[in-house]
């Protein structure tokens, strides 16, 4: 169920536009640069919108019992704008800005509700690893970091602020959407027979295969000579929302607005400012930029129609359940693999892993990796059980498992809240990646037969138990959890854009201000 946490990917991009690939520009791979953290100086006088001098106080929006107002939205709307500004991209005019804004501010709200709903919390230190996590891999100190977050414009606090905010919003994420996403066996062998189909499989597999098989590469520099890994795409969108039960009236209006951007996409106007005034996506005020996947890894409809696009063209017009969709190949390239991203453990969406595979034409060089055969207990976070309480409950429990009162998997039964518990917790052999990293370090700490102290991961706290350790030959292993990745990553993206919808559908949510906007022009 769990993939590794992805938070700081994302917000190392926020920090210093770090690139994520090594065969790609960095501008590309800064995948949600602005989402929550690096915005440039907060108050760029000439990006702000017209009519400034209104936002003073009142209620531009009422969502479930809480309330956006008037300047917090002229507040947010000058941030964006200075961002936009920075970033070189067009700053839409003062209402068409209000009224993406308002809709970010919106739904950031609807997902804090939600995440307070499931006690999810993020704490000063988790903070500090995370800007830890995000220095080391700018190869600076943290205090260097906080030198070049200040001078971009931006506090410290306020820096430290949007991490918590988006670390927050990732684990809601990985709690609401990824868990939920199941990678039956079955379709990995669809997917593993689909690709040996594919004549490029082959060379591609060798190439893969060669270079360090297990280790985990520092990026290479963009003149090295050999592509080694797979074929990389940066994406933008313009997404026209269709939203659920449109009539056929406002489905003709929808498309045609979206055939109308397409247009002037293809004319050559500029793809992310049409996105940053036009867009319905989550990724509109970042213009459309989705991040960088290999191609098996977006969306199907997406691979069908970007797979024969060069670098900077647009894509014709692809309808999903979610509406209408204009796709921009920022770029494309290879790169040394990076480091597995999918995890199994600590719930049930990963289905168990056979132990044999059809053979392959040409086999890769054997992968040998050091396997640990572990259990569990996990206890969730919520409005009733807090951090605190999890883990105290946790931490009595390790005193009767170490006190030789009772059997981890007897604990397991009656405490663990994963679907593992009916198996005593049993997580069988996991290979290095497969889990969270908070979760794999602590196991990795550990001797067979001991006990971890609680550990916090983005799903709540664990005990984890070491039982013994292995080598295997986990060549097959390791091919498909990389196939399970790429069905999971085709899946996610579309999942929590479905899940957004559904969260703002269940919100009681009043937009004053558009309602006023709208009067207004009743009455000219």
């Amino acid at each position: 169920m769990m993939r590794r946490l992805h938070s700081l990917r994302r917000l190392s991009g926020s920090a210093l536009l770090l690139a994520l690939c090594a065969g790609l520009p960095a501008a590309h791979a800064a995948e949600s640069a602005g989402k929550g953290g690096g915005k440039p100086a907060a108050a760029q006088k000439s990006a702000a919108p017209a009519q400034s001098e209104q936002f003073v106080d009142g209620i531009a929006a009422v969502v479930d019992k809480d309330v956006i107002t008037l300047r917090e939205l002229h507040e947010a709307s000058l941030r964006i704008a200075g961002d936009l500004k920075a970033r070189g991209i067009q700053v839409p005019d003062g209402q068409t800005l209000q009224h993406q804004v308002l809709q970010r501010l919106i739904m950031e709200r609807v997902q804090r509700h939600e995440a307070d709903r499931m006690g999810i919390r993020v704490d000063d230190a988790q903070v500090d690893q995370a800007t830890q996590a995000i220095a080391a891999r700018n190869k600076i100190g943290v205090d260097q970091l906080r030198k070049e977050i200040e001078k971009s414009g931006v506090s410290w606090d306020s820096y430290r602020k949007s991490l918590r905010d988006e670390i927050r919003m990732d684990r809601l994420r990985q709690r609401a959407v990824d868990s939920n996403i199941v990678i039956s066996d079955a379709e990995v062998d669809a997917f593993l027979r689909d690709q040996r189909r594919n004549p490029a499989f082959a060379a591609q597999t060798q190439a893969e295969s060669q270079p360090q098989p297990q280790a985990q590469p520092e990026p290479v520099p963009e003149q090295a000579a050999a592509p080694s890994g797979p074929m990389l795409y940066a994406l933008a969108q313009i997404l026209v929302r269709v939203p659920e039960g449109s009539s056929p009236e406002q489905l003709t209006a929808l498309r045609k607005k979206a055939e109308g951007l397409l247009a002037r996409a293809k004319r050559g106007d500029d793809f992310a400012s049409l996105a940053a005034a036009s867009s319905d996506g989550p990724e509109a005020l970042q213009g459309g930029v989705m991040g960088v996947r290999p191609l098996d890894g977006w969306p199907d409809l997406f691979v069908k129609a970007v797979g024969n696009l060069q670098k900077g063209q647009v894509s014709a017009l692809i309808q999903s359940g979610n509406g209408f969709h204009i796709i921009k190949v920022l770029d494309r390239g290879t790169a040394q693999p990076a480091p597995a991203r999918t995890a199994r453990a600590p719930a049930p969406a990963q289905a168990p892993q056979p132990k044999s595979q059809p053979q392959r034409a040409q086999p890769p060089a054997s992968t040998q990796v050091t396997q640990t055969r572990a259990r569990h207990i996990l206890i969730k976070t919520s409005t009733v059980m807090s951090d605190q309480l999890a883990r105290q409950r946790l931490e009595q429990v390790r005193q009767r498992l170490v006190a030789g009162d009772a059997k981890f998997e007897d604990m397991a039964r009656q405490y663990s809240q994963d679907s593992t518990a009916p198996q005593g917790g049993e997580l069988g052999w996991l290979n290095p990646g497969e889990t969270v990293p908070p979760f794999e370090s602590a196991m990795n700490a550990l001797q067979p037969g001991e006990i971890s102290q609680p550990v916090q991961s983005p799903f709540g706290w664990h005990l984890i138990q070491v039982e013994e350790r292995r080598q295997h030959d986990a060549t097959d292993e390791m091919a498909r959890m990389k196939a399970r990745q790429i069905l999971f990553e085709r899946r996610a993206q579309p999942a929590f854009e479905d899940w957004l919808d559904q969260l703002r559908a269940q919100a009681y949510v009043d937009n004053r201000l558009e309602k006023q906007q709208r009067i207004q022009q009743n009455n000219r």
